[in-house]
């Protein structure tokens, strides 16, 4: 996976115990154009701290370009924003 380190924007759900499940994100490219990507599986799910800031890291995977893809996005506690950090 190569890291990118872009913003997104995501669609999610959260239950009744705070958990947030993400659905889809799209980011921006290059063309200025949106990509949509649908998340099919959340593999795994785990909290880090990054320089003091605590985020929450879902490892997923998704159909890209007719392709299965793994990535990484990250959700930011203290800023509440989304990055697709690896793909």
């Amino acid at each position: 996976m190569k890291v990118v380190a872009k913003p997104i924007e995501v669609v999610s759900w959260t239950d009744m115990k705070g958990n947030i499940n993400p659905i889809r994100f799209r980011f921006l490219e290059k063309d200025e154009s949106y990509k949509v990507i649908k998340i099919n599986k959340v593999i795994h799910k785990d909290l880090e701290k990054l320089c003091g800031n605590p985020m929450i890291i879902y490892r997923c995977s998704a159909a890209v370009n007719g392709q299965q893809r793994l990535f990484e996005i990250k959700y930011e506690l203290n800023t509440c924003k989304w990055i697709l950090f690896k793909i």
